[in-house]
């Protein structure tokens, strides 16, 4: 069965509103949403006795149950119930058949270190043990599932009735050999806007921070930390790709812009593409660069950066 996967109810809401039809989770919705959440057909993710009393009162008994989605903790810590709670999220689930368990599932602490791997194997073993109670309980078996992106390719014998692909879709996987299979799905851009030339003792943005020692050309590319290049990327720290060849980023980066030394790409010219990331350099170079992991880059793109979609 095929599913969609959102943090919260608006952007559940707005694949809806583009036209999306497949079943859409919401791994943590609100209260003040429950009205978009029954309003554009979301299925929430429970994981509190609060919560799930919440949602039992504001959904009315309704021919067709509402698919809900129960978590677990399992070592995560962070969301999902435990032992303790489960007499009465049982007695819950029983008094409240409007609301149907669609799916179990947990969170993998650690699937990509091999040596936690003793600690992700008794995380899956506690939720199978946890899975049993509830079938037990309610009288029927909703879908299991825990696997995420490195779990898929790593602990493959526990892909239960579904996995959940993160940033694997993106081409991204922690495990080397898996990572030789995947494909780069996304690169980020931006054009050079202006070129100058500067003279030994003239400096680059803010701070004065880019010294130039040597005649240098500097191209002023359109991107800065309001769009996700952040700046730590800053100072040589991080290069872009201008012309399929490497510019370091001179000075520090601003908020809508970023200067680069193009003086060993003489054919660089105003209105150029240049790669932030993408098949060259990696999303985790720039990731390196700014003290952090892929998926920080990736979801830390600005909302005003222009999308576009292919499709192959």
């Amino acid at each position: 069965m095929d599913y969609l996967t959102v943090a919260y109810t608006d952007e559940g809401a707005e694949l809806r509103q583009g036209g999306i039809q497949l079943p859409i989770m919401v791994l943590n919705p609100e209260e003040e949403a429950f009205d978009s959440l029954l309003r554009y057909n979301l299925e929430p993710e429970v994981y509190s006795l609060r919560q799930l009393k919440q949602l039992a009162r504001y959904v009315p008994e309704r021919e067709t149950p509402l698919p809900i989605h129960v978590k677990f903790d399992t070592g995560m810590h962070r969301l999902g119930f435990e032992p303790a709670h489960f007499e009465e999220l049982a007695a819950l689930l029983q008094a409240n058949p409007h609301l149907r368990v669609q799916s179990m599932f947990s969170h993998l602490a650690a699937s990509e270190a091999p040596e936690h791997d003793a600690f992700t194997l008794s995380q899956i073993n506690t939720f199978e043990s946890y899975c049993q109670w509830l079938c037990d309980s309610i009288g029927y078996k909703p879908l299991r599932h825990i696997l995420n992106t490195s779990g898929i390719s790593r602990f493959a014998d526990y892909q239960m009735d579904m996995v959940r692909v993160g940033i694997g879709l993106y081409g991204i996987d922690a495990n080397p050999e898996m990572q030789a299979r995947l494909k780069t799905v996304l690169t980020l851009k931006a054009s050079i806007s202006q070129i100058k030339t500067l003279m030994p003792g003239e400096t680059v943005g803010y701070g004065r921070r880019g010294i130039i020692s040597a005649p240098t050309r500097i191209a002023t590319i359109s991107i800065g930390y309001a769009d996700g290049l952040l700046r730590l990327a800053g100072n040589q720290r991080f290069s872009v790709s201008v012309c399929g060849r490497r510019a370091p980023i001179v000075g520090g980066v601003c908020m809508d812009m970023s200067m680069v030394d193009v003086t060993d790409i003489p054919q660089a010219q105003e209105g150029d593409e240049v790669v932030i990331f993408g098949q060259e350099p990696k999303v985790e170079e720039l990731a390196t660069a700014l003290q952090t992991i892929p998926y920080e880059v990736l979801t830390g793109i600005s909302p005003r950066v222009r999308r576009v979609y292919v499709q192959e």
